[in-house]
């Protein structure tokens, strides 16, 4: 895993992810990611379109070319000595004109759920910080003002004694896309899985500045966490680090209690 300062970077439908850190998922792919200083990474499914190898980029799919957003992630390759330099200092916020086309996809009109659940738009960042690994341990990519203060909260709390695990960080609109489509899969209706997650869109994991937090030994994203020592903790102490709550029971948007769900406001 790589150390502090690992960057990936953002573009609207393909991401651009240090090498070292993806799981190969064939023998071709595990032989180019072995090398690779970079993988372009779908957000819609995951799947991995190019490595970039010392001698040159390798397509790992037929028509990389055709891909959508191509154009602009080999931009942002090209710049990523501009991006280096830049470091983390510098976050832009990815367009919006994307968010219709997955509403449209689930039969849902912007406007009338803004208005409904007093939610609105929330952009991708540019370029995410890793924070270390989420309790499955893939890697936790956060906005880097929420990756910093994440550090500190987590370090404080095990000084007190207490351990806390990052169970998601940074999601897509396409990944958010994705689990309603799971949910819908299920037999779920988008009126039901609107209780639980935001609009593709929405939420505040898009942003890279929430975080959905458990403790060892309870269930991820259950109302149980609120019963632990951990969840105690971060009632009284997470304030101090720029993290609150943003669905406690009752609140205005229409979403479950999620006493797990805890957001970054930079000062």
């Amino acid at each position: 895993m790589r150390g502090p300062g690992t960057v990936l970077i953002n573009t609207p439908e393909i991401e651009l992810w240090p090498g070292g850190l993806l799981r190969a998922r064939s023998n071709h792919d595990a032989r180019a990611l072995a090398r690779a200083r970079h993988v372009l990474r779908r957000k819609r499914d995951g799947r991995f379109l190019a490595a970039d190898l010392p001698e040159g980029l390798l397509p790992l799919v037929h028509r990389l070319m055709r891909e959508d957003g191509i154009d602009a992630a080999l931009d942002a390759l090209d710049r990523i000595v501009e991006y280096r330099r830049e470091g983390l200092v510098r976050v832009h916020e990815l367009p919006l004109d994307r968010i219709e086309h997955r509403l449209d996809a689930l039969g849902l009109d912007g406007v009338a759920y803004e208005q409904r659940s007093g939610l609105t738009l929330v952009a991708e960042p540019d370029r995410l910080a890793l924070a270390g690994v989420d309790r499955f341990r893939r890697p936790l990519w956060l906005h880097p003002a929420a990756a910093r203060a994440w550090t500190h909260l987590r370090e404080a709390a095990q000084r007190d004694g207490i351990v806390l695990d990052a169970i998601s960080g940074y999601r897509s609109h396409d990944y958010q896309l994705g689990i309603f489509e799971r949910k819908l899969a299920r037999g779920l209706s988008v009126e039901e899985i609107l209780t639980v997650n935001a609009a593709p869109g929405y939420s505040e994991h898009h942003s890279g500045l929430a975080l959905d937090i458990g403790a060892p030994g309870e269930p991820p994203a259950e109302e149980s966490f609120e019963h632990t020592a951990a969840f105690a903790w971060l009632r009284e102490r997470a304030g101090g680090y720029g993290y609150a709550m943003s669905y406690p029971r009752g609140n205005p948007h229409g979403i479950v209690y999620e006493p797990w769900h805890w957001r970054y406001t930079p000062a």
